[in-house]
């Protein structure tokens, strides 16, 4: 099956529950809250490593006792290989408030963690590694993708909004050949007009667009398959559901389906996802979902 490496971010967040932000110089009571590991990379690794992947987690940390709580605490994930180098300084910190709907908004201090840096990535072993996935919050991210290339790996991007402030077409240089990149409605409504076909112009093999509560869609040149959410109760927290669910599609292709068969059980995973607070205390495990069946393309 060859080996699945994820690189990128790893934080320590903070998750408040909260009927209403707080005025100036107001003090609420949260309904609830928690601490939990998390980042794009780092959720994206966890979700395939709970669905039965084996991961390796490429990433860096701090010297601060945050980036401790954080290496312990993935080390108790199965299915998940940790490969950090310790820099100084302290680790990414998020602090997201969640209305009662589920949505969220976010806080970050990037700390020395956001990215590992280009030595790490230089001295990071590339062997047997068949597929890598990413996103681009450092420009070493193109170094990621250079070794991919040269060990004739596959990879894949989260396409974050601020990753392409100078627009789409400064990441060319990544997104040509990628196997799949996914993005949400966000990114897609700075793209532009039809933003699935601009990025499979721009040599992208498949995209996976990710719209909330409208579920998934999977864009490629046989055409497009469209995913709603299944039957579901009420939504906690949406913070980590798409890093699920691209971690839940590339463990679909891990274990050789199909994206047509891959990408209904990554919704239904995502959407589990958004039932408990915090990045990580929704992700499933391969029990948790149904087998899906294969769909058609819709057109």
């Amino acid at each position: 099956m060859g080996r699945y490496l994820f690189v990128g971010d790893v934080s320590l967040d903070l998750s408040v529950l909260t009927s209403r932000l707080p005025e100036p110089d107001e003090k609420i009571h949260c309904e609830d809250i928690t601490e939990q590991p998390g980042g794009v990379a780092t959720n994206t690794a966890v979700a395939f490593a709970r669905s039965g992947g084996h991961a390796i987690l490429l990433c860096q940390l701090g010297d601060d006792a945050a980036s401790n709580r954080v290496r312990e605490a993935l080390a108790d994930e199965n299915g998940l290989e940790i490969d950090a180098e310790q820099r100084e300084g302290p680790l990414c910190r998020v602090v997201t408030l969640i209305d009662t709907h589920g949505e969220k908004r976010l806080l970050l201090h990037p700390g020395v963690s956001m990215y590992p840096d280009a030595g790490a990535v230089r001295r990071a072993s590339f062997d047997d590694v068949h597929h890598v996935h990413t996103a681009v919050y450092a420009t070493v991210a193109a170094d990621v993708v250079d070794r991919a290339r040269d060990h004739g790996a596959n990879w894949s991007i989260d396409l974050e909004p601020a990753t392409f402030s100078d627009g789409v077409k400064s990441l060319a240089g990544l997104l040509r050949g990628a196997r799949i990149v996914f993005v949400n409605n966000r990114a897609a409504e700075i793209i532009g007009d039809d933003a699935a076909s601009c990025l499979l112009d721009m040599g992208v093999q498949t995209v996976v667009r990710t719209m909330g509560s409208r579920g998934a869609q999977a864009h490629g040149r046989e055409g497009t398959a469209r995913i709603p959410i299944p039957q579901k109760g009420p939504t906690v927290d949406t913070t980590g559901a798409g890093d699920c669910l691209a971690g839940w599609v590339l463990a679909g292709l891990w274990r050789g389906e199909s994206m047509a068969c891959a990408l209904p059980q990554a919704v239904s995973a995502a959407t589990h996802a958004c039932m408990a607070l915090g990045p990580q205390a929704g992700l499933p495990r391969l029990a948790d979902i149904p087998t899906s069946q294969e769909q058609e393309p819709a057109e």
